[in-house]
């Protein structure tokens, strides 16, 4: 029988969902008490919803002020609670297991024991997880992808929320750290690789703060961000983030490790659950039928027709532009898909948005 302050952590898990939220079965409990000591598994399942001070998590504890803080700062740096502000004034909230806790651990890039042990531990958790739901329908895509600006038709409207140049223009800080989803699984198998780069993950503004302030990831310039998002185009890599306009990280996600890419694939019209609002559009005249198109999308969203010319299933395709920054020719340009919304402006209307998709579900 589970131990009651970790059947706890694993209901307080259930409520705040995400990708894989708590569920009660063996896994969950081997490695909550390796992520969470008892003081902390209980701490967290006490934390209130949404953001909270040191002074209210005492209070639910029935524990002292000075303790609370030391702890939830403990907790902080080891990635199982968000912090923000400044000393003595600071709040914190608790993330879900994804995204968020499970990122946490892996952004550093550490390959100790425990980091291995973890890797294990989180992926057996996540394997029963989907073994035992399946895939989950996406109502309301969750992520988007930014597409590469460089490459949209110079007759469509580019608005600031399509240009990741816009938000590296518009934030500070910026950090970068190890993309969580590739590295796991080279802990879990060295040689489980795809030979894409790894410390390509960006957090902006404030979550860059909290990532920088305990230790998960480095500050970078403007210039070496610019420089790490055009590497990652270069390499294939599709800038994905939550999907609204004010956005806090930058995922450059290849499609056999990344959850926000997989977790599109695995729907029957994967377009529709993950896009960036343009789609390729390609010039027969230009075209020499080399394929780098094909073969380079993450989606499989191309493939060769009879007039030696890729064409497209829609329902398939992000609207990343790998295919148009690989194209040798520039035979492709990204262009506006007729009619297709805006990204919810904040948190408040995104969550909105995923309210109104399961209620007319």
């Amino acid at each position: 029988m589970a131990d009651q302050i970790y059947t706890a952590l694993m209901e307080r898990f259930s409520r705040q969902g995400g990708v894989y939220s708590g569920m009660d079965i063996p896994e969950f409990y081997a490695m909550a008490e390796e992520l969470f000591t008892r003081d902390e598994a209980r701490a967290a399942a006490a934390m209130p919803k949404g953001l909270f001070s040191a002074a209210q998590l005492a209070e639910a504890l029935g524990g002292e002020l000075g303790e609370v803080e030391s702890l939830l700062e403990a907790m902080a740096d080891k990635g199982l609670c968000i912090c923000a502000g400044s000393s003595g004034e600071s709040v914190y909230a608790l993330p879900p297991l994804v995204p968020g806790i499970f990122e946490f651990q892996f952004m550093r890039g550490g390959d100790s024991d425990r980091d291995r042990k973890l890797a294990r531990l989180i992926g057996s958790y996540k394997d029963a997880v989907d073994a035992r739901r399946g895939v989950v329908k996406i109502r309301f895509p969750g992520a988007r992808v930014i597409t590469v600006n460089e490459k949209v038709d110079t007759g469509n409207t580019v608005h600031t929320y399509d240009q990741v140049v816009a938000y590296v223009r518009d934030s500070d800080p910026i950090a970068v750290s190890t993309c969580y989803c590739r590295h796991e699984a080279q802990l879990i198998d060295p040689a489980d690789t795809c030979g894409k780069p790894n410390e390509v993950c960006m957090q902006l503004g404030q979550g860059a703060r909290f990532v920088i302030d305990h230790g998960m990831g480095r500050e970078i310039s403007k210039d070496e961000a610019l420089r790490i998002l055009k590497d990652c185009e270069e390499e294939g890599l599709v800038h994905c983030s939550v999907n609204r306009q004010n956005i806090e990280f930058i995922c450059n996600c290849c499609a056999d490790h990344c959850v926000i890419i997989k977790t599109a694939l695995a729907q029957d019209r994967p377009g529709l659950a993950l896009n960036s609002g343009f789609e390729p559009k390609i010039d027969p005249d230009e075209c020499t039928a080399c394929e780098e198109c094909v073969d380079s999308c993450p989606a499989e969203a191309l493939e060769m027709g009879e007039e030696d010319v890729p064409e497209l299933d829609r329902d398939r395709c992000f609207g990343c532009g790998v295919c148009a920054t690989c194209c040798p020719t520039d035979g492709i340009s990204m262009v506006a898909k007729p009619g297709y919304p805006a990204p919810p402006l904040d948190h408040a209307a995104f969550k909105q948005a995923l309210r109104d998709a399961k209620a007319g579900a």
